[in-house]
């Protein structure tokens, strides 16, 4: 009686644990070291077969006097890749909102600082990655990056309704100091003469520690900054990041 019942939790999948990833980001401009802010992140999930699967994200940005200005959550229910969102900067007035319908497609809706409200829909394809996903994507696709393979993917510009063709391949540059960098730049040469390219850091165990680029945050009414920031986690998940 006792071997079969082992034999029945041998053949059952291993349970899934609620498990939790915190960290903090830390902005600063490409040239000069003054705070431009902190990004506050906590993303819950669980821990299946000894793997973190994210469910829910969510960040506070706050500035260098500790006030939040701004707000983002993430929910990865239909794809890890293509999160719902919902994006709030009430200093201008923004809203910007992103909703995966059954991972067929995504509806934007964008409430934009001049008080104007936009609306578009995207059809999903297996390349389509939106917002945060693309840290899910590195890691989905972790041997390949630490082999210095190159990916190609459809990256969304919600504020624009469309998507457009990326690659994310190895890279090597002086300020980023992390164990693995990798670039994301347009696969269309005429785009890469309209949107620069975005450099990410990740250690060992597939946790982002830097990000180089446009930010999602604005600057003024109608430019976002550009700066680097450096993440620490705080809190990890008893599980692996990727595998």
């Amino acid at each position: 009686m006792r071997s079969s019942a082992l034999l029945l939790a041998c053949a059952l999948p291993l349970s899934a644990a609620a498990a939790e990833m915190r960290f903090t980001g830390q902005a600063m401009p490409l040239n000069g070291d003054n705070l431009l802010y902190e990004e506050q992140h906590v993303v819950t999930g669980k821990c299946t077969d000894g793997l973190f699967r994210p469910a829910s994200h969510n960040v506070t940005y706050v500035r260098s006097n500790g006030e939040p200005f701004a707000e983002k959550t993430l929910s990865y229910e239909q794809s890890t890749l293509r999160p719902a969102m919902t994006f709030r900067q009430p200093g201008f007035n923004e809203v910007m909102e992103i909703r995966n319908r059954d991972d067929a497609t995504l509806e934007i809706e964008w409430q934009t600082p001049e008080g104007d409200t936009e609306n578009s829909t995207v059809e999903v394809t297996r390349k389509l990655v939106a917002d945060a996903g693309f840290d899910n994507l590195v890691r989905n696709h972790w041997p390949e990056v630490t082999s210095g393979d190159r990916i190609e993917f459809n990256f969304l510009a919600p504020t624009r309704g469309k998507a457009y063709g990326f690659v994310l391949e190895p890279a090597k540059d002086d300020r980023i100091n992390a164990t693995h960098t990798v670039l994301i730049e347009p696969s269309s040469t005429i785009l890469s003469f309209l949107v620069d390219p975005i450099l990410l850091g990740y250690n060992d165990n597939g946790a982002l520690t830097d990000y180089l680029g446009l930010t999602n945050i604005r600057k003024d009414q109608d430019s976002n900054y550009t700066a680097h920031i450096r993440y620490a986690v705080d809190t990890a998940p008893d599980c692996e990041l990727t595998r």
